[in-house]
């Protein structure tokens, strides 16, 4: 939104963390809080009359009266406005996959329930997100491109393993774990390439995310743990606080997991994964870049276009928030931008 001032509505049952968002927000000079409420109902009847003085919402998932998920189906119907929620993993997991399927952009994870000075930790994360969410084009708001693609399936059934590709990389980030419902779903169980992925996500969620995504998928969708052997018609989900690289093992690839390096600004990281798949599979390995805010996997990008590797990235007419794919095709490392309902498409075309 260029230099214009950002107003946010801040949606949460407790009055201190509705103070501390508060406060918080208003570290930034381009951060306005325009007001505030205490569940979903308060919320819906103010932005009945503000609705169009309202760039960004944040939203607490638990709360009395009208809680997060249904204040996002009967806001987004009615006027969509960009969404960060704001929650605790342990408590709201389910509600937070809910909620992003209703179309809340991305997720800040409260680090506490508790009235204390911990909910300061969040402040840089949050404004960067909520300024991130400011630039969401309405139109794709509530993502119906996704909840209801209408376009078709890809038909491409690959039966035999002759292409280049040995691995398939994904980076994404602010809209991922939407994008990645679309995406995953539409490769046959027969899908002869194991995937990796890294998704931006806070400690406590791709557990859950992976165990959903395995029930809508024919391939089987794991959250990687250490050791485990790359195989055809698997998809690998790094784990929040853990880097996701590979090894060879007699004649396996096997995956390891890592809390370093320590000086990545993620963990997992897009770069620390792109580079490892570089330095086992040489030229064969196809990196993804997709929706998010950020650079995250451009420095990967180049490790593995110098190893002989291709890199496609999301074209912007559908990314939530062009970042990561903007840093990789400004490099001139991206070699096709592909929409994201033609990935899989593409993907099985190439192999």
């Amino acid at each position: 939104m260029n230099n214009k001032v950002i107003r946010v509505l801040v949606v949460d049952d407790s009055a201190y963390v509705r103070k501390v968002i508060k406060q918080i927000l208003s570290r930034s000079p381009f951060i306005e809080v325009v007001g505030t409420a205490h569940h979903g109902e308060e919320a819906l009847e103010k932005l009945e009359l503000m609705a169009d003085q309202v760039d960004v919402i944040t939203l607490d998932l638990l709360m009395p009266k009208v809680d997060g998920v249904e204040f996002l189906h009967r806001q987004m119907e009615r006027h969509p406005i960009p969404v960060i929620i704001v929650s605790i993993a342990k408590v709201g997991g389910e509600m937070l996959l809910a909620a992003l399927d209703a179309g809340a952009v991305d997720f800040v994870h409260k680090p506490t329930a508790l009235a204390t000075e911990k909910m300061y930790e969040l402040a840089d994360e949050l404004i960067d997100k909520v300024k991130a969410a400011a630039n969401v084009p309405l139109k794709r708001l509530p993502l119906p491109f996704l909840l209801k693609p209408p376009y078709p399936l890809p038909t491409v059934k690959p039966l035999n393993h002759g292409s280049f590709t040995d691995l398939i990389v994904m980076g994404i980030s602010t809209g991922g774990p939407q994008a990645l419902t679309f995406l995953i779903p539409q490769l046959p169980s027969n899908f002869p390439i194991p995937i990796a992925i890294v998704l931006h996500m806070p400690i406590g969620y791709t557990k859950m995310y992976a165990e959903r995504l395995d029930q809508l998928s024919e391939l089987k969708v794991v959250e990687a743990t250490d050791g485990e052997i790359i195989c055809p018609g698997m998809v690998f989900i790094a784990p929040a606080g853990r880097h996701l690289t590979f090894k060879r093992q007699g004649n396996n690839v096997v995956t390891h997991l890592a809390a370093q390096p320590f000086d990545m600004p993620h963990r997992p990281s897009v770069d620390v994964m792109f580079q490892s798949a570089a330095e086992v599979y040489g030229n064969r390995v196809l990196g993804i870049v997709m929706t998010g805010m950020g650079s995250d996997g451009k420095q990967g990008a180049a490790w593995i276009k110098s190893s002989g590797g291709s890199i496609f990235t999301e074209s912007e007419e559908t990314c939530i928030v062009y970042g990561m794919p903007r840093s990789v095709v400004e490099s001139g490392l991206s070699d096709r931008q592909i929409p994201l309902y033609d990935i899989a498409k593409t993907i099985l075309e190439v192999l």
